[in-house]
């Protein structure tokens, strides 16, 4: 990197972005079921042809195989609810076991256990906007085409800790509850884990919500984005679009897409950027996604501030949010990525998040064009920087 500054580094000119199709696309989507690796996926074909019309390259669809529902946290809770049972230092070698693995499940690090669960077929739809002259740089944005499943948890109050935070502490306390002998501390462990499950299973059979927001908006402004580099090319950066699928369920979309592609990604010149729930108030970017451990660089971070100096928006404010985002995963693979959201004056994603009551008619479509001209500046800077 150069030490220049900044403001001459950049080039005039903002990325012109047509929003006439934001509202008729997230209405579109939130007409449709999205479940993650749902039998049926009506959105992959309106996907594809809305990719067509706007000017993508290399339109294609990209299958994997992943859990419909997140499986894999109602199969930590019962192994902590084991430990809980057997007790002594073999309960607690389980506990601290279970706990270690849990976060690696939330923080996006690892997902071994899918591998001996039963999956369905996911399916990212993926395209590409080449460089105008030579490429010699690789942008990544990345919107998640399912949405959640209503449920119980989701309605209950919280701060902004992680969501699986609870339940990692339960798992803490049966561990020390096994080595002390103290049968209060293993049951008072189990009780939250045993919650913690019921409140999964309630999730499972709940409906999926519309999901206007969380995230038809990701998917809309990346359609949007898509369409503007397709007038107006980058010059030195290849644009890869990527609707990924399974985020609500531990990201195995994106998960599958890093690792298709890992070898081809260079971290010294690829960025990754997520767009994920823009329409809930304020451009922000996440520095802690949904784990105690999964923290961003603030290097990169940072490049969302030269975005905003670009595209002439606000600097986002810093955000950490109670559940992961598919951006995560290629940072934990060694690239530069960031998350790109919208909070509310309190910092959340707002009252709708995981309800019923996402729909279009609560989305703030002020927020979500200003998060796609954030989005726009930054690729403008990556492209621009050397």
């Amino acid at each position: 990197m150069t030490d220049t500054p900044l403001a001459e580094r950049v080039r005039p000119g903002v990325l012109r972005i047509d929003f006439s199709r934001l509202r008729p696309d997230v209405d579109a989507l939130a007409a449709m079921e999205r479940g993650s690796a749902a039998p049926e996926k009506p959105q992959l074909a309106w996907l594809e042809q809305r990719l067509r019309e706007a000017g993508a390259h290399e339109i294609h669809a990209e299958p994997f195989r992943f859990q419909r529902r997140a499986w894999r946290h109602l199969a930590h809770f019962a192994a902590g609810l084991g430990a809980s049972a057997a007790g002594g230092p073999a309960g607690a070698g389980a506990a601290v076991a279970t706990l270690g693995s849990l976060e690696l499940e939330v923080s996006g690090r690892s997902r071994w256990l899918a591998k001996l669960l039963p999956a369905g077929e996911g399916v990212n739809v993926v395209a590409r906007i080449p460089a105008g002259g030579e490429p010699e740089r690789t942008l990544v944005f990345v919107a998640h085409h399912d949405a959640q499943r209503a449920g119980l948890f989701w309605r209950l109050p919280r701060g902004k800790e992680p969501f699986a935070l609870p339940a990692q502490v339960a798992l803490a306390v049966i561990a020390v509850g096994c080595l002390a002998g103290s049968r209060l501390l293993r049951s008072l462990g189990a009780v939250v884990l045993g919650a913690a499950a019921l409140l999964g299973l309630d999730i499972a059979r709940n409906r999926v919500v519309p999901g206007a927001n969380d995230n038809a908006t990701g998917v809309a402004s990346l359609l949007a984005l898509v369409a503007a580099f397709a007038r107006d090319p980058l010059e030195r950066t290849d644009v890869v679009a990527v609707f990924s699928d399974c985020e609500e369920v531990g990201l195995g979309g994106c998960a599958a897409w890093v690792e298709a592609h890992r070898a081809e990604l260079q971290p010294a010149s690829t960025l990754v950027v997520s767009l994920d729930t823009l329409g809930s108030g304020e451009p922000a970017v996440v520095s802690r996604d949904g784990a105690v451990t999964a923290h961003f660089s603030p290097e990169t971070q940072d490049w969302a501030d030269r975005g905003a100096l670009r595209a002439a928006v606000s600097p986002p404010r810093r955000v950490d949010l109670i559940a992961p985002t598919d951006a995560i995963v290629a940072h934990h693979a060694g690239l530069r990525a960031l998350s790109l959201v919208s909070a509310d004056a309190g910092g959340t994603l707002g009252p709708h998040y995981h309800q019923p009551t996402d729909t279009p008619a609560n989305v703030d479509w002020d927020s979500v064009e200003r998060c796609s001209e954030l989005a726009g500046g930054i690729a403008r800077v990556w492209d621009s920087v050397s």
